[in-house]
């Protein structure tokens, strides 16, 4: 796959990042989200560890597994973010591309960091506020994606307090407009190609996508509207 469909905030960008940036040994890895199948392939490439997904909903799983294929060896499983089956300390590394900036965030940093081994590495990648007051256009795309970002300036503290060690940090903020292009790009060749049946039933996500697309790129939501990505060490305490 290439990595330049990667979907998300932060595009290609956050994985190229922990692949210049983690050395250590993995050998087990656990991608949060959905759309991250290819972040989880190019960990289970780099270096070479077994690598699970997490989604949260159903249609999620059904979509990354025919992503996938069947010949991959990557398990994707559907649990909530806050409360996973997984053991304590099960994984060397996680990885969360905007899939934890929500008003669950306290909860699922928690369970992040009782699955991780002491010591593990965690790669998140957050929707920031770049101003602690922000308009009520922007509030309602926070409100309607049940998100809870973070002032971007808050961000290395929030996790400091929680008891992990920054290692490195990259702004991709100059991502979002590419992504917000090829999300309005995708979402026209989408609709083009539904059944008036299948417009009906995608109907809230469509409109939820072309909302906040045109806010970005248009109403200028994009001055209050960040993202960093950041690689972070569990304490072994």
């Amino acid at each position: 796959m290439n990595t330049k469909t990667i979907l998300l905030p932060g595009l290609d960008k956050q994985i190229n990042f922990l692949r210049k940036n983690l050395i250590s040994e993995i050998k087990t890895a656990l991608v949060i989200g959905s759309a991250s199948e290819i972040p989880a392939e190019i960990i289970s490439k780099r270096f070479n560890c077994n690598v699970e997904i997490i989604v949260k909903d159903y249609e999620s799983l059904l979509n990354s597994n025919l992503i996938l294929g069947k010949e991959s060896n990557i398990k994707v499983k559907l649990m909530s973010f806050d409360a996973t089956d997984f053991n304590t300390s099960s994984f060397d590394l996680i990885y969360a591309q905007a899939s934890i900036s929500s008003t669950k965030r306290n909860k699922i940093v928690k369970e992040i960091k009782r699955i991780l081994k002491p010591g593990g590495y965690f790669c998140v990648g957050e929707i920031v506020m770049l101003n602690k007051v922000v308009p009520m256009f922007v509030q309602d795309i926070f409100d309607s994606s049940d998100l809870l970002p973070l002032f971007g300036g808050d961000l290395n503290k929030y996790y400091h307090e929680k008891k992990f060690t920054l290692n490195g940090s990259v702004d991709l903020t100059n991502t979002l407009k590419e992504f917000y292009l090829r999300n309005a790009a995708l979402l026209k060749n989408s609709k083009d190609g539904l059944t008036q049946q299948e417009r009906s039933y995608y109907k809230k996500l469509v409109n939820k996508i072309s909302h906040e697309s045109n806010a970005y790129l248009k109403l200028g939501a994009d001055k209050y509207i960040g993202f960093v990505a950041l690689l972070l060490q569990r304490g072994f305490e």
